[in-house]
């Protein structure tokens, strides 16, 4: 079993259902077994957000807040904000100048992410050496695993690589990460499409009661169903996809049953998924309220887990110093 965990998030946005179910709980999980370092990313913000930066700061905040509320303990877990540990910066200038351009190019995201965001130009140097940086963040802490999604294993292997060939250049430093396989559950959003922020369809840990209801009866259905008294088809209704995450087993055979002979309508389906969703939200928002009031307890928590994160990257930047001689 790997021993040390490393993994970051960007702030790019309020977090919302998919983040605590994808990845925040198998986080908090992890904390339990494993010597877990989580921090955020704020840097790799830079890469595609460079040129509007005026909530990044805000962001980080919210970021540290839901983290926290989600259950993220610092007690267990060293969580830091990347910019606050210049050392980062320091091992991505090193690796960058051993780093073959065609390996950067070859990256699946590159291209793909030119493509599907039209509206920045990320014909950059930073966005193309973006995954250097994320060597240095995971390589600096010699982290044993990395929980990623199938799609991330590229980026993985990649680190591997740059792993390999520092050792080789020069003298064995690094290990190699290991992937953490995680599925990642695909989380529905309000029009039926991935929940993500670019499709403004979420439902925000940060979003109060009132506001999840609303978003909820305004949520896209079976669409064959138009009238009441029409049976509908969980199998093709993203609410019924909320039922099987949040809904005790006995409400998910109700609402199956009842949908599909038209005795129960969409309003009273969304009100049972709605009431569970919020007795699972519940202890998040009462843990944002305490943090929101007491912001110093984010700042002790940013400041000794950075703390106790520049000990081991000042250790392994000696002695990738030592082993190249400078």
């Amino acid at each position: 079993m790997p021993n040390r965990i490393l993994s970051g998030m960007q702030p790019s946005g309020r977090l919302h259902l998919g983040n605590l179910l994808g990845a925040l709980d198998n986080w908090r999980l992890l904390q339990k077994d494993h010597e877990c370092f989580f921090f955020v990313a704020d840097w790799h913000a830079l890469s595609t957000n460079y040129e509007d930066t005026s909530r990044i700061k805000e962001f980080v905040q919210e970021l540290l807040i839901d983290w926290l509320a989600a259950g993220i303990n610092p007690d267990r877990a060293i969580v830091f904000v990347q910019s606050r540990i210049p050392d980062h910066a320091i091992l991505h200038l090193l690796l960058s100048m051993m780093i073959p351009i065609p390996w950067l190019e070859r990256n699946p995201t590159y291209k793909e992410k030119q493509e599907q965001i039209q509206d920045r130009d990320l014909s950059t140097f930073g966005f193309l050496g973006y995954p250097v940086l994320q060597a240095a963040d995971i390589l600096l802490y010699k982290a044993d695993a990395v929980p990623v999604g199938k799609d991330q294993l590229p980026h993985l292997e990649l680190t591997r690589e740059i792993a390999r060939r520092f050792n080789s250049l020069y003298q064995p430093v690094f290990p190699e990460p290991k992937e953490l396989l995680t599925e990642f559950p695909k989380v529905v959003g309000t029009d039926g499409r991935k929940m993500s922020k670019s499709y403004g369809n979420t439902i925000n840990l940060s979003d109060p009661e009132l506001v999840v209801r609303e978003k909820l009866k305004t949520m896209v259905t079976d669409p064959a169903r138009v009238r009441r008294r029409d049976p509908g088809n969980p199998d093709v209704c993203p609410v019924f996809e909320f039922h099987h995450i949040f809904s005790p087993q006995p409400i998910i055979d109700q609402v199956n049953r009842e949908c599909r002979t038209a005795e129960i309508g969409c309003i009273d389906c969304k009100k049972f998924v709605a009431d569970a969703m919020v007795q699972r939200l519940s202890p998040i928002w009462e843990a944002r309220a305490t943090l929101l009031n007491n912001p110093h307890i984010i700042e002790e928590v940013v400041h000794q887990g950075c703390e106790r994160a520049t000990k081991v990257s000042h250790q392994t930047l000696e002695e990738v110093k030592a082993a190249m001689k400078i």
